[in-house]
């Protein structure tokens, strides 16, 4: 989809200095793919007593 926007020259240039986007298109090409995902992931605090273990769940013994 083309489409014309004006950016914040500024935070255009900061986003460049954190990334290693090259272009303008993949910087924001990027920028929509990670706010997707980070809308998408579940609010570890939502989570909050929804969560129940079994009383034998041992944590370490996956980390083998």
């Amino acid at each position: 989809m083309r489409t014309n926007i004006v950016l914040d020259e500024k935070l255009v240039k900061e986003a460049f200095k954190v990334s290693t986007a090259k272009t303008k298109k993949e910087l924001i090409h990027r920028a929509l793919v990670e706010f997707i995902k980070n809308k998408k992931r579940k609010n570890l605090l939502d989570l909050f007593g929804k969560i129940e273990f079994k009383e034998d769940y041992n944590y370490k013994s996956m980390r083998k």
